[in-house]
């Protein structure tokens, strides 16, 4: 769908896009750790930690604040469109007006989607995945295929693009309120009551969300604010590009930590430690086949990927570079996530709040220097690096205080046992020297690359291969 939207919108109102997603990104910094504390206490509550009428207190409590902060978070900027279209962003086709009036409703969508993160969370918590992923793949066939026929008829115009997307919030948000309320325990409102007392019991563990996913919005957007002033719309668009295509590796083991997030913590809750790094490990190597696979795939197979995608030699020259650094460094990020994750489960994140400290004194100084004198293709770098020496330096070290004598063996059983051999694969196939001018063949190719890769992943992972064992034995005739 990107390529299309260049294709028939413009680089500059797809700049737009690529503003209006970094938008929603900084946004989460009013989140004050409330979407993955509703989360966690869903999961606490089915385990039986809470009581139905405390857990009803307490989602109530939390959608009043989710309401408020979006009001005025939304407000800010709704107010502030005219000087964000005029000062900040580097117009040059799209009117001033039309580009305030845009920004206003960016706002508007990006206030209605955040409120609906505390309705995934008890989705999330309560374990209906499923359901959460059909749901998922819905509302983004709607968001960005549908979209195309509406702009069809109504004209490639990025405002049409942004009314419909405001459209469909409001269509997420309904379905979204409806679903989650329905999976709610049922109690009496006049015995719920008003009060903002049950957040005081998980204001410590809320705050420290906050203070590290705001830190994480920062380390992770600074480039692309900063690249919003500094470079022409235009560009930022082919670099907005670049950055969403790497951003598949981290969207691709989206489910999984929503899936093991709430498992670990139910499991802790239920004093069950080796089964907490049963799936810890298990998991770990399911994102390093899927995240491994897709960063190895797109960074030795950049070039082909974007001609077959969009068949635009400026485009494939414009953004290959950063492509694959990003894509190098989004699976450093992956992998290093992990350590996260078991310290959720615990309800402890102060090793997590140390190492945000530190990524973010390193990142975003690298970030800026190396934006303002390269480019993108400095942020790329400095994206690149810095998540290395995070997962080499930072993950051991936070193993090593959790679960000593345990990262050697996470290390080389669950992560390079299945990494080594997938890029030796990649490397192998790159070397083969594969030029077309055909779109389809190049498509064919990076496809079947991308496949020997994902299967050399999938035969070095013991986890992977006995999950085949177990489907395998189902199958097998009696």
């Amino acid at each position: 769908m990107l390529p299309l939207y260049i294709k028939y919108m413009g680089a500059e109102a797809y700049g737009l896009v690529g503003f209006f997603t970094m938008l929603q990104a900084w946004f989460n910094l009013l989140d004050l750790g409330l979407t993955p504390t509703i989360g966690r206490e869903t999961a606490r509550y089915r385990a039986g930690v809470t009581t139905a009428l405390d857990f009803r207190r307490l989602f109530r409590s939390l959608s009043s604040l989710f309401f408020i902060i979006a009001i005025v978070g939304g407000g800010a900027l709704f107010l502030s469109s005219s000087l964000v279209a005029g000062e900040w962003l580097k117009l040059q086709m799209i009117s001033l007006s039309d580009a305030s009036l845009i920004i206003k409703v960016m706002a508007l969508c990006i206030s209605i989607r955040w409120v609906c993160g505390l309705y995934r969370g008890v989705i999330a918590g309560s374990e209906k995945l499923v359901w959460l992923s059909v749901f998922g793949v819905v509302f983004a066939t709607l968001r960005f295929v549908i979209v195309l026929p509406v702009m069809w008829v109504y004209g490639f115009d990025a405002l049409v693009f942004f009314f419909y997307q405001l459209f469909i919030a409001v269509l997420e948000f309904v379905a979204l309120s409806i679903k989650s309320r329905s999976m709610l325990p049922r109690v009496k409102n006049a015995v719920i009551g008003w009060s903002f007392a049950p957040v005081k019991n998980v204001l410590g563990f809320s705050l420290t969300i906050a203070f590290t996913a705001s830190i994480w919005v920062v380390v992770t957007q600074t480039d692309k604010l900063i690249l919003s002033s500094v470079l022409p719309l235009s560009v930022y668009g082919y670099f907005a590009l670049a950055v969403l295509i790497a951003g598949g590796v981290m969207v691709a083991i989206g489910p999984i930590s929503s899936a093991i997030m709430p498992r670990m913590a139910m499991l802790h809750a239920e004093d069950k430690p080796i089964e907490v790094l049963a799936v810890y490990r298990d998991s770990t190597q399911l994102t390093a086949i899927i995240a491994g696979a897709a960063a190895i795939t797109l960074a030795f197979f950049s070039k082909p990927l974007l001609w077959a995608w969009t068949g635009d030699q400026a485009i494939v020259s414009s953004v290959a570079s950063t492509l694959m650094l990003y894509a190098l460094g989004n699976g450093c990020l992956a992998i290093s996530a992990f350590p996260y994750y078991i310290q959720y489960a615990r309800g402890n994140l102060r090793l997590h709040f140390i190492g945000n400290i530190i990524l973010l004194v390193f990142m975003v100084p690298a970030i800026y220097l190396a934006s303002f004198q390269y480019g993108m293709i400095g942020a790329g770098y400095a994206w690149l690096v810095v998540n290395l020496i995070f997962l080499l330096f930072w993950v051991w070290f936070v193993h090593s205080r959790l679960e000593p004598a345990f990262h050697l063996k996470w290390l080389f059983k669950d992560v390079l046992v299945i990494l080594i051999p997938a890029s030796i694969v990649g490397g192998g196939i790159k070397l083969l020297g594969f030029e077309s001018d055909s779109r389809l063949l190049s498509a064919f190719f990076v496809a079947g690359a991308g496949f020997l890769i994902i299967i050399t992943a999938v035969l070095f992972s013991s986890a992977a291969r006995r999950m085949l064992r177990s489907v395998i034995s189902r199958w097998r005739p009696v």
